[in-house]
């Protein structure tokens, strides 16, 4: 919980409390590990649930396009093929996929053939990046704006970058792999 709190930058008996909420809500599980507590998503259909309420939201409200356009104007940083084209480069080698979430996020899940820089490292590792093939970047979706930083940083380093919008959630609801321990706990 205490991760979880810092993560989202709330007060630790504030977290607690929404994990309550949302733990009986059937949305969180939970586990007990000696003093800690460790929470991860219910189950898949709590992703669908959240994709779908972040669909409904995008399609209701007019400032979330509004905010979009603004921030994410750089259209030319999207990376433009398909997800299951994109899995197949990674596979084969042929582009680097840069999850820029933290470490504690890639752990949790993240695409097949990531590889974790988070966007606060990123400038440290530029030297372990090969410069002849393209860097696509993600993070949390399309609303996300690590990927975009990353992308950006890359391309004033030199990099052929481009940031994914997708994240770990519309990959799978895509019906395509996620790499993810056999059980994710957040304490």
């Amino acid at each position: 919980m205490e991760d979880l709190a810092r993560l989202a930058q709330l007060e630790a008996k504030n977290a607690s409390a929404h994990l309550k909420v949302l733990r009986s809500a059937n949305l969180v599980r939970a586990r007990r590990d000696g003093k800690s507590v460790y929470y991860g998503i219910a189950d898949d259909m709590v992703a669908e649930y959240w994709l779908l309420t972040r669909s409904m939201a995008e399609h209701r409200f007019a400032e979330i396009d509004r905010v979009v356009k603004c921030y994410f104007s750089q259209r030319e940083l999207m990376f433009p093929t398909d997800r299951r084209v994109l899995l197949g480069k990674a596979r084969r080698g042929e582009v680097v996929v840069l999850d820029v979430r933290p470490a504690a996020e890639y752990k949790a899940g993240h695409l097949p053939h990531a590889r974790s820089v988070p966007l606060s490292e990123l400038e440290h590792e530029l030297a372990t990046l090969p410069r002849d093939e393209d860097i696509i970047a993600y993070c949390r979706g399309p609303y996300c704006v690590l990927s975009q930083e990353a992308s950006i940083m890359l391309r004033e380093h030199g990099f052929n970058a481009f940031r994914l919008e997708d994240g770990v959630l519309e990959w799978q609801a895509a019906g395509l792999p996620v790499v993810r321990p056999s059980a994710t706990w957040k304490r």
